[in-house]
């Protein structure tokens, strides 16, 4: 490495502050059509009405520039670093706080942050973000955010199966998690799914799953049909928009995987809501050669 990439936090706190932002005021585009999609496919009745509601609530939060919901959720950030970026200022997670904190004192975001979980009381700005960092080739800082509202992530659950429960028990933990969360996620749910690792790697798994974007097959073809059948059996229990009934339960599930020990099957199920508010900023650094130390 003969140069290195220097990011200043003030640049990660300005641009974190826009994309939480951003991300809370109307729906992405590949969630936008996933509804629509489920509005042409529903019957007539009050789970089509429930759908064009959601849209509608689309419309209007990107019409007045207020947030999708009440609960601007919690902040939950995954962020790739290049091996060559050095940030100049503030450590990263001071940066990504800050970048929280000004999203939420500008507005209207709502503050959901307690600060013990016994105490209950408020922070008032929504930090300290959660934090997940992976080093990766390059010069160059990613952040991706997910703006995690209570209510789904209430509804998510870890299972540590057996090996011999294989492929039908990840399906059924998957699907029963979903049944048993009915209406408390605000279905039309996405459903982030982790397989393998260990019981701290597959709720991860889970949760970034929720990343990418619906509609783009897995990469995997196995686990490709392994979404398919899930989604399918989901969709089958009725529970529909809202839990009105219906055809649409959930619009996406998404699976990661990862190895794991022999003799474990984990299984994490992290429920998002129909908002599913998320969005990710690339930030390049100024680069600068490396001193050689002499003379």
């Amino acid at each position: 490495m003969d140069a290195v990439s220097i990011i200043k936090s003030s640049q990660i706190a300005d641009a974190v502050c826009r994309l939480y932002r951003s991300v809370s005021v109307g729906l992405r585009d590949d969630v936008r059509a996933a509804l629509e999609a489920a509005l042409e496919a529903e019957e007539p009745g009050i789970a089509r009405d429930v759908l064009a509601a959601l849209i509608e609530n689309d419309r209007v939060s990107l019409r007045d520039g207020v947030p999708l919901c009440q609960d601007t959720g919690l902040a939950v950030a995954f962020a790739s670093m290049g091996r060559q970026v050095v940030i100049e200022g503030a450590t990263l997670q001071e940066a990504i706080d800050e970048g929280v904190r000004r999203a939420v004192r500008e507005g209207p975001l709502r503050a959901s942050t307690v600060r013990d979980p016994f105490g209950r009381e408020n922070v008032g700005d929504n930090t300290p973000a959660i934090v997940h960092l992976e080093q990766v080739e390059g010069g160059s800082l990613t952040v991706s955010l997910i703006a995690k509202g209570g209510g789904a992530e209430n509804m998510s659950r870890v299972h540590m199966l057996t090996p011999a429960q294989g492929r039908a028990g990840v399906v059924r933990a998957v699907v029963e998690t979903v049944r048993d969360a009915g209406a408390n996620a605000c279905p039309p749910v996405i459903v982030g799914v982790g397989v393998g690792g260990d019981f701290e790697t597959a709720p991860l798994l889970a949760k970034r799953a929720l990343l990418r974007e619906i509609g783009r097959e897995n990469p995997d073809p196995e686990l490709a049909a392994l979404e398919g059948r899930m989604l399918a059996e989901i969709n089958a229990l009725g529970i529909g928009p809202q839990g009105f009934g219906g055809r649409t339960t959930a619009l996406a599930v998404l699976v990661e995987s990862r190895p794991c020990h022999i003799a474990s099957l984990p299984v994490a199920v992290n429920v998002e809501c129909h908002s599913h508010r998320h969005g990710s900023v690339t930030l390049e650094g100024d680069r600068r050669p490396i001193p050689d130390g002499r003379g």
